[in-house]
């Protein structure tokens, strides 16, 4: 790609980062009252950080299989408030006997 074709897209790229940033500034001057608007922004975050992980479980083994196992640990770890290292080294560790096994 030359330079004369990248600096648009670098130019479009940081016009659509800034409006994400300065937007919410102009737009929500005063405190968020309504139950339902400040339900919904706080649970964002985490329904967006699901939508971009759980795709790469899937995809993570060669196995379907070993991947739902290691998702179920996680979850199951998850569930029992165990810390994040614990929980990824269990998911990590279900999805590898699953598939050591050959299931």
């Amino acid at each position: 790609m030359s330079a004369e074709a990248f600096y648009p897209y670098l130019l479009v790229m940081a016009g659509v980062t800034y409006l994400i940033r300065m937007l919410p500034l102009t737009v929500f001057r005063r405190e968020i009252r309504s139950p339902f608007l400040r339900s919904f922004l706080y649970y964002v975050p985490y329904a967006v950080l699901s939508a971009m992980t759980f795709p790469a479980i899937v995809d993570s083994t060669g196995s379907r299989l070993g991947a739902a196992a290691g998702c179920g640990a996680a979850l199951v770890l998850a569930y029992f408030r165990k810390g994040l290292l614990l929980v990824a080294v269990g998911a990590a560790a279900a999805a590898f006997l699953v598939q050591a096994a050959g299931l």
